[in-house]
């Protein structure tokens, strides 16, 4: 493997197609597409200024290296990424990839990031201004995860998630096989029109949860005050060890708490079949 340390790349596609390369210590200043069309690249304390610098890009690692707001798009349309030790200052991260890896990443400004990536493995990540987070992504694995940003996680599939903190209005929705586990959701109408979305002591808080979903599981979860009119249109079997400030019209299934403030069902009601409220207190 080729060895370029202690130097700087600017303007159009300096390292264009390059394969086998290390990159120590350098920097990639203003220009576009630096490293695209490139395989088996390592990236080691670099700096990235520059627009798309790695595009089309097949087995790459980036450890202890920073994206500067400027190098927008940096990621896109590439496979097998392993990044550590790494800040992402750049918007628009990672998209159409496959194989991602992140260890000890912080994403400060992480709109729109991880469109249409699969095969996802993150731990140790932060995530903030994360509005449209991971949309349309599939097969995710993510463990000790801290976030802050809106509608994230729409319509992804086979997802698990573990230990994280997730501030975010209207995440989960139409979402398909997705399990969270120890976690801390916090946010509106969470996890609408979602499919076999399965909740295991978790702590959840917001307005309007867990509507209009189908085969929905909450094993030992607890809900905060602001959880009210649950459950709407929602087939769900659940386990609430916490009091539940009132529920909705739920379709069908078993909800146990230990205690309701109020279940309402109204002419909108569109029930399966009566659905058993059991109040532990």
């Amino acid at each position: 493997m080729k060895t370029i340390k202690d130097t700087e790349f600017g303007g159009e596609r300096p390292l264009f197609g390059a394969r086998n390369l290390r990159l120590e210590n350098v920097t990639i200043h203003a220009g576009e597409s630096a490293l695209k069309c490139t395989a088996d690249i390592e990236a080691i304390g670099c700096r990235f200024e520059g627009k798309y610098p790695f595009w089309h890009t097949d087995g790459f690692k980036v450890e202890k290296s920073l994206f500067t707001e400027s190098a927008r798009a940096a990621l896109w349309y590439s496979r097998n990424l392993v990044m550590k030790d790494t800040q992402v200052k750049a918007p628009k991260m990672f998209r159409e990839m496959d194989g991602i890896t992140l260890r000890n990443v912080e994403i400060p400004d992480a709109e729109e990031t991880l469109w249409h990536c699969s095969n996802i493995d993150a731990k140790d990540v932060t995530v903030s201004n994360a509005d449209y987070l991971l949309m349309h992504s599939h097969h995710i694995r993510i463990d000790r995860w801290h976030q802050t940003g809106n509608y994230s996680f729409q319509y992804c599939t086979d997802v698990e998630i573990r230990n994280a903190v997730i501030h975010s209005k209207d995440a989960f929705w139409a979402t398909e096989n997705v399990t969270v586990y120890d976690s801390e959701l916090i946010g509106e109408y969470l996890g609408w029109h979602s499919r076999r979305l399965h909740l295991v002591r978790c702590h959840i808080n917001g307005t309007q949860p867990l509507c209009y979903a189908k085969d929905l599981v909450l094993e030992d979860c607890t809900f905060g005050p602001e959880c009210d009119l649950a459950f709407e249109d929602t087939e769900v079997m659940a386990t609430i060890n916490s009091n539940i400030t009132s529920i909705k019209n739920p379709a069908k299934g078993k909800i146990t708490a230990n205690s309701v403030g109020e279940t309402i069902i109204d002419k909108y009601s569109k029930a399966i079949e009566p659905v058993q409220i059991i109040q532990k207190k």
